[in-house]
């Protein structure tokens, strides 16, 4: 069977424990290194699964890493495509820091008035 990405994905013995973090990991490395380009659809996980040897569950658990990490979208009855974000990480890492440094009782980086009940 030929290979359905142009990728050499090298991964842990089947059985192993480390398949699903070895599938992610060569795939989030493919898209970072720009060897899958942003809009190609990646195969269905049925056909991924079989020409890997794994399960299709796999399969499914790395594609959804990788979309709630911004690397793929999913449109819902049209497939799984790269994302056009070369690194969507470190995006998501500074808005957690802008975060962290709202003042307690915050909303919308606004200190929050007191209530009748919380005497000022």
């Amino acid at each position: 069977m030929e290979p359905l990405l142009e990728l050499d994905i090298r991964l842990p013995p089947r059985g192993s424990r480390q398949l699903l973090r070895g599938l992610h990991g060569e795939l989030r490395a493919a898209i970072i290194d720009g060897r899958l380009k942003p809009g190609l659809r990646l195969p269905s996980t049925r056909a991924f699964a079989q020409s890997l040897g794994v399960s299709r569950n796999t399969v499914i658990a790395a594609y959804e890493l990788l979309l709630g990490e911004g690397y793929v979208l999913a449109r819902p009855g049209g497939g799984s495509f790269v994302s056009d974000v070369a690194r969507p990480a470190s995006r998501s890492v500074a808005a957690r820091r802008d975060v962290a440094r709202e003042p307690r009782g915050a909303i919308g980086g606004r200190a929050s008035a007191p209530t009748a009940r919380d005497p000022a």
